[in-house]
């Protein structure tokens, strides 16, 4: 559903102009209603559409309450979650709580991810793929034989 990569701007009131292409799905499929979150793993922030969030939502609920490492995941991915929604310009306006624990600067790399993006600072995006790509050799190599492309 959201492919490719595009290079974008954060006004100074935080805000995100989501690609006409990409606002147009997100019209269709969710009324331009979105949650943004933060990513466990990475520097950066995970935007879904409403109806894939509440499905990722509904797994993480059902994790175990009693299990540590479950409690701390619901707490992350839940608790900074925020629903937000597109204006009529087409624009979503970042929590700045969020921008500032993903590090989000003025420019914005926005990265399709299938069902959802990824919103990186673009400096920290051309450090992370530059890391990648040094560390991906074999590794990358034999990952890309069991997917059979």
């Amino acid at each position: 559903m959201f492919r490719g990569i595009t290079t974008l701007n954060l006004d100074a009131k935080g805000r995100l102009s989501i690609p006409a292409k990409h606002r147009r799905r997100l019209g269709t499929y969710c009324d331009g209603k979105v949650v943004v979150t933060i990513d466990l793993l990475d520097p950066c922030l995970q935007l879904y559409p409403l109806p894939e969030w509440e499905a990722v939502e509904q797994k993480l609920i059902a994790l175990p309450s009693h299990n540590r490492q479950a409690r701390y995941i619901k707490r992350q991915l839940i608790g900074h979650s925020v629903e937000c929604e597109l204006d009529s310009h087409g624009r979503i306006l970042l929590p700045s709580e969020l921008r500032v624990r993903a590090d989000l600067k003025k420019n914005i790399t926005l990265v399709g991810q299938g069902n959802k993006f990824e919103l990186w600072d673009t400096g920290v995006w051309e450090q992370q793929m530059a890391e990648e790509e040094t560390l991906a050799g074999e590794e990358l190599a034999r990952e890309l034989a069991l997917l059979a492309l």
